[in-house]
This record gives structure tokens, sequence and C-alpha cells, in this order.
């Protein structure tokens, strides 16, 4: 299961939770136990526990922990209980935008693997934008945002949709008037930050709740390691009852990959992905993807092409060139590419396959790779089974009354 929206229960533990968390787990993203509108009084008890406003000390889970070099949390905006609460409010309140029928969440859903269904971005009044909507999970691994990287963080992406046009079609000082008549956010942004209200401290909430968002281990994290280990010991595989300590380990990473099983295709889509197909050329690392931005041809057909991340740098090479996605619960998010024109995985390794579309800036990384239909078909296997995890249970309802 891909992801589950559920309704918060009371603790029965009396002790404060522990203040070093792995993302994915827990209950970071149930919201403020109980049922219904979020009272003053539920706040005020949210509020005064000290252990909400503990900075947390936060790991990663399996497999997505070997992108742990590159977290980035700003020094000025720790992640607390508290803040992600509050993030979370704000990502699913349509209230941020001009007319009140567009949040965060309309676009970056998290029934739609956290970004949206449609070719491109729906905004207030049914406005379409240019560009598919990128996923909002493990941003915690990445700095620059946007298919163009034209925010330098998670905290300048996040308010820029509210003064967007065609997005959210507010002002910041149309979304912090409105923010400002309504107790419960008024309380909580002056109880956290002690400048109070105001639109960085909103860009803050947000980022902290996405930061929050990952992908949690998928079939790879546990095969992976068993072929590693089956690679090293090749030659005394056979001779491992004389050694227990490494007969302890091989036994555990059988059973894990075991139990979170992947088909013989998608074993065969794995090593293509490292291998003949170069996908990790560009979708490399733990979050499979390199935060690059690559021209592959996409949309170059067109008459007035979009440009991507050349807008922003103005530098030639960057002409055409997009954000590499991440390659985690892929399964879950299409259509896929910057534009939204390709419909499926498989018309995504078609493109790879034929070496995109040739125009003076390709990337030197895209080159026909002459699959096979099998191995197309093992690839995307490999995609849909072994890279997708469980989201982390998530309360999608309970805003400030």
């Amino acid at each position: 299961m891909l992801h589950v929206n559920v309704k918060a229960e009371e603790s029965t533990s009396a002790a404060p939770p522990s203040n070093e968390v792995t993302l994915g787990e827990g209950n970071l993203l149930t919201g403020i136990p109980g049922e219904g509108d979020l009272t003053v009084a539920e706040l005020k008890l949210w509020l005064a526990k000290p252990e909400n406003h503990e900075e947390l000390k936060v790991k990663l889970p399996l497999g997505l922990d070997a992108a742990s070099a590159n977290v980035f949390i700003p020094e000025d905006n720790p992640m607390t209980r508290a803040k992600i609460e509050l993030g979370r409010q704000l990502y699913f309140d349509p209230r941020l935008s001009s007319d009140s029928t567009v949040s965060c969440a309309s676009c970056h859903d998290p029934d739609q693997g956290y970004a949206a269904n449609t070719q491109f971005g729906v905004g207030v009044r049914q406005q379409e934008g240019g560009r598919n909507s990128p996923v909002s999970y493990n941003r915690i691994v990445s700095k620059a945002q946007f298919w163009d990287g034209r925010a330098a963080t998670l905290e300048e992406q996040a308010v820029g949709p509210i003064a967007n046009p065609i997005e959210m079609g507010n002002t910041h000082s149309g979304c912090i008037d409105c923010l400002s008549g309504i107790p419960g956010y008024k309380l909580q942004f002056d109880a956290i930050f002690e400048d109070g209200l105001n639109i960085d401290n909103v860009g803050k909430a947000l980022a902290s709740f996405e930061r929050a968002i990952v992908t949690g281990p998928a079939p790879y994290d546990y095969y992976a390691p068993l072929v590693r280990f089956e690679e090293t010991f090749a030659d005394d595989l056979e001779y491992l009852d004389e050694e227990p300590e490494l007969k302890k380990q091989y036994d555990a990473l059988k059973k894990a990959a075991a139990e979170h099983p992947m088909s013989e295709s998608a074993k065969r889509g794995m090593k293509l992905t490292f291998g003949k197909a170069n996908c990790t050329a560009c979708h490399a690392g733990g979050n499979f993807t390199d935060e690059q931005y690559h021209n592959l041809g996409v949309g170059m057909a067109a008459e007035k092409p979009d440009l991507g991340r050349f807008e922003v740098s103005k530098d030639e090479k960057d002409r055409g060139a997009f954000k590499t996605p991440t390659m985690r619960n892929v399964a879950a998010s299409p259509p896929y590419m910057h534009d939204g024109s390709q419909k499926t995985l498989e018309e995504v390794v078609e493109w790879y396959d034929r070496g995109g579309h040739p125009n003076p800036w390709l990337s030197d990384k895209v080159k026909p790779l002459k699959l096979t239909e099998q191995e197309k078909a093992d690839l995307v296997a490999f995609m849909v089974e072994g890279l997708t995890g469980d989201f982390p249970p998530i309360q999608q309802g309970r805003f400030p009354e």
C-alpha cells in the first residue's frame, strides 16, 4: 500500500516521545489526536507540551538512508513536531488560495503519489500551468526545487505557488491576512516562531512538513544487500557454516529479501538499471537522482520549447534541461517528464531506448539503448515492484476552525 489515510488516536503512553525519530515511521504526520476541526482549546493543549517544540534529530529509513549525506535542514528552520503539524495543516488547507478551492495537496496529493495524475498542474478557476506537478516527497535530500531549480530552498519553493496567479492565485499579504483571521493559526505561529505569523514562517512550516514526507524501504532495499553479500563472498558461500557470524548475516539478508520479494523480471530490471540501460548515470544515489539538470530532448520539437534550467541560469548548456526526478515510488505519479507528455513508464522507457529527441543541447548521457522488448518490460517491472515503498501514514483533514 502506497498511502494510508489515518484517524489520529490518543496515545496510551504517558512518556513523552523521543526527539530521535526515523522519518516515515510513527505519527509525525498523523495530526493532533481527535476528530473534526481543531479547536483553540485542543491547540493550546498541544502547544503546551514542551516535547512538541524540541528540535528533532532525524534519520532516514532503510534505503533512503544511503542519501543521508544529502540531508538539508537549514540552521534557522530546525524540525519540531509542532512545526511539522502546522505545516501539515497548511499543506492541506485550501484557504491559502485566493478562492479557498486549491491547496498544496491539489497538485501534490498523497493519493496520487504526492503529485497529480494530470498532464499539467491545475490551479484556481481550473487554470492549467505548463509543467507537470513534481512529487513533494524525499525533499529532505534536495536543496534547489522546481523542475528548473529556481527556488534555492524548500522554504522558498513552498510559498511560490501561493502568489502564482494560475496556481493558488493569492498574494502573500492576502494569505497572511486570511491566516491572521483564523485564531488557531495565529495561536500556533505565535507559539512556534519568535516573529509570529509572516510569509517566511509559512514557508518554514510547510518545508518542515514536506521534509518529513519520505518513502519507506522498497523491495530493492532488501534485495540489493543480499546481492552485494553474494558477490563479495561468492567463493565462500558453500563454506559459511564454518563462519557462524557470516552465516547469521547471510540468513538474515535472505530472510529480509524473501519477505519483500521481487519477480525475476524486476530483478533483471535492477541489473539493467545499473548496467546496460545506464539509468543510474542520472538516477543515482540513495534517492535515485543526481539532483542535476539534463536535456532529454523532451518538448524540444515544439516551435517555442520550454527551455527549463536555461531560464534560470542563462547558461547555454542548460537549454531544455530539467531536474532529474527520483525513481523511488515513480509508479504512483503518472504522467511523466516535465511536460507530462508521457503517460506511462513504458513510454518513458521507449523514449530513452531511442535516445531521446536529437537537439543541439541533448545530454551526452542520453544514447540509444537498443533494448529488447523483454528488457524494456523488465525495467518497468523494477520501477513498479522494486522501487515502491510505503509512504508514512498521514492525516489529510483537521484544520483550525
